[in-house]
């Protein structure tokens, strides 16, 4: 097994996980099999209890963990199924150690950072970097491990010291590091300061790690001055000091680092053979050429609660990417907060009241996300109503259905005060309820999380073309609340047609409106297996069906 690990230094946000990405994609293009890990220092077991705010969303994988969404970077860019042990954190670390030692694995010793916890990660990184990921059931040729944060971070300490160790386990002819670093310009001079990135590999190498190679952010592209620089103070050969510079698209990318002689540098330090026939990396530069040609537009309104923070809804925006890719088209989202559509926002705030109703009348389609918590629920409410009564192209995802069915309950059949018992546990008519199994004391990993099959009830429906004539699908969900089951009878009564059930048929996975152009609702969260050449069924409904309503 050979390991590629990407560190970060200066400050977070850089692009580490674009950086890991590419290289996995560049390796993965000379044929060999590629797998990834993130490392995150945190000690929350895993993504699934922290703010979208803060942490921007989590990304749901097939085996329901709930993990960074720099997994789904890996997913994406290298078409592979990752499981939650890709995602490693110190509460996952430190939760293993404690059971072992109440377990009497370490019964005389005293149990410590140093053997203990780095021998932990470890093990963890050699086992889990094995898993087949890309459905053929091999093993991996090479590992890809991000390890978040900054170095100098104190909660990143333990994993630099085990990295450290790691490299003379698995023979440092089988491990590279590749340390991602800021190059900012500073002042009228437009000078490239090299001093902030010189700091952080002096960190890195205080520790014991000295990188192969340096990815260097910048708006330009790094001067050949400051190649030479960082070379001389970073102990780096100057042919390794790659300049990661702005692009045209996230696309082009692996194709910067390919230019700069990325793949064979690598290839040649961990003994990996160069093919001159590379046809994933040719129709990769196809792909980043189409996205640069596209001249058409179309505009999706998206209503959500976390619209201030785009990384909330990463996996929703790159799902409405390849499906406007798909349709030759660029991709503008117009980002509308629930709460400007409620009446209340009219007193309170009229200005944004009438933005945020422009914004949605003015889009080709709406998209109501996933989401938790009763903020925004009206405006979301009265978004899906739009859509419906003015025959525009709608796409309601988790929480998007259940609004949807609300509004329906609502305002076709005439229940007044229907609501979701999340939001309301005394509504008259509880149109979504509390699904059975979950639980109301734990928040962690207690949802219905995960891949389930759907089944298609009728060959007859938008679904069954949009996933090319299968009747059984497979899906991630994460959610708590379900439509209820007493209520199906008289919303399909109505003309809510509820297309796709779970493999018991008690659960509503999919709703599609009789008569409408496209009104569609998913129980699950398809944009978590959209792929920049495969998009997501449904939200290349969506785009499919707003493209074509501009020339209607």
């Amino acid at each position: 097994m050979r390991y590629v690990i990407v560190s970060g230094g200066v400050l977070s946000g850089l692009g580490k996980g674009v950086t890991a990405s590419s290289i996995g994609m560049l390796l993965k293009s000379l044929g060999y099999r590629v797998t990834a890990i993130k490392i995150d220092p945190y000690l929350n077991s895993d993504a699934g209890t922290m703010s979208p705010f803060e942490h921007g969303e989590v990304f749901v994988l097939d085996d329901g963990g709930e993990v960074d969404l720099d997994l789904g970077n890996y997913e994406r860019f290298l078409d592979i199924t990752l499981t939650r042990d890709n995602n490693l954190t110190t509460g996952k670390v430190y939760a293993n150690v404690i059971e072992g030692e109440r377990r009497g694995d370490y019964l005389g010793k005293t149990v410590q950072v140093v053997p203990h916890i780095t021998n932990e990660i470890q093990d963890w990184m050699d086992r889990v970097a094995s898993i087949p990921v890309d459905g053929n059931g091999d093993e991996p040729d090479v590992c890809i491990v991000e390890l978040g944060g900054t170095v100098g971070d104190i909660e990143s300490a333990p994993f630099v010291e085990a990295l450290r160790q790691f490299q003379f386990r698995v023979g440092k002819e089988n491990f590279v590091l590749v340390h991602v670093s800021l190059v900012p310009v500073v002042g009228v001079v437009g000078e490239q300061k090299t001093k902030p990135t010189q700091h952080t590999v002096k960190e890195l190498r205080a520790a014991g790690l000295s990188p192969d190679f340096l990815v260097c952010r910048s708006e330009e592209p790094l001067e050949q001055a400051t190649k030479d620089k960082l070379a001389l103070f970073c102990h780096v050969s100057p042919s390794h000091i790659l300049s990661a510079h702005d692009v045209s698209n996230l696309y082009r990318v692996p194709l910067l680092l390919e230019e700069q002689n990325t793949t064979a540098m690598i290839a040649e330090k961990l003994g990996l053979e160069m093919t001159a026939d590379r046809p994933q990396l040719d129709a990769w530069r196809e792909m980043a050429d189409h996205v640069d040609s596209l001249e058409n537009e179309v505009t999706i309104a998206m209503v959500g609660k976390y619209t201030g923070l785009t990384d909330s809804y990463l996996s929703v925006i790159k799902a409405l990417q390849h499906s406007a890719f798909k349709v030759g088209a660029k991709m503008n989202i117009s980002w509308v907060d629930a709460t400007g559509l409620e009446p209340e926002s009219e007193s309170k705030d009229p200005e944004l009241y009438a933005k945020s109703w422009q914004d949605l009348k003015a889009a080709d389609g709406v998209l109501v996300p996933g989401g938790f918590g009763n903020r925004g629920i009206e405006g979301m409410i009265l978004a899906a109503q739009y859509a419906r009564e003015n025959h525009v192209p709608y796409l309601g995802v988790c929480l998007g259905l259940q609004v949807a069915v609300i509004e329906f309950t609502r305002n076709v059949l005439g229940k007044a005060g229907a609501n979701s018992t999340e939001f309301d546990e005394d509504t008259p008519h509880p149109a979504v309820i509390f699904m059975p199994e979950g639980s109301r004391t734990h928040m962690g990993g207690t949802m219905r999380l995960g891949s389930r099959q759907t089944n298609i009830q009728t060959e007859d429906c938008a679904a069954v073309r949009l996933y090319d004539g299968a009747t059984e699908i497979h899906e991630r969900h994460r959610h708590r609340y379900e439509v209820n089951p007493d209520m199906i009878a008289d919303l399909e009564s109505a003309g809510l047609q509820f297309v796709g059930k779970d493999t018991e048929a008690q659960r509503m996975e999919i709703i599609e409106l009789a008569g409408h152009k496209f009104f569609f609702g998913t129980q699950y969260h398809p944009e978590f297996k959209s792929r920049p050449n495969r998009p997501s069924p449904p939200f290349f409904g969506l785009v499919e069906a707003a493209f074509a309503s501009q020339t209607n």
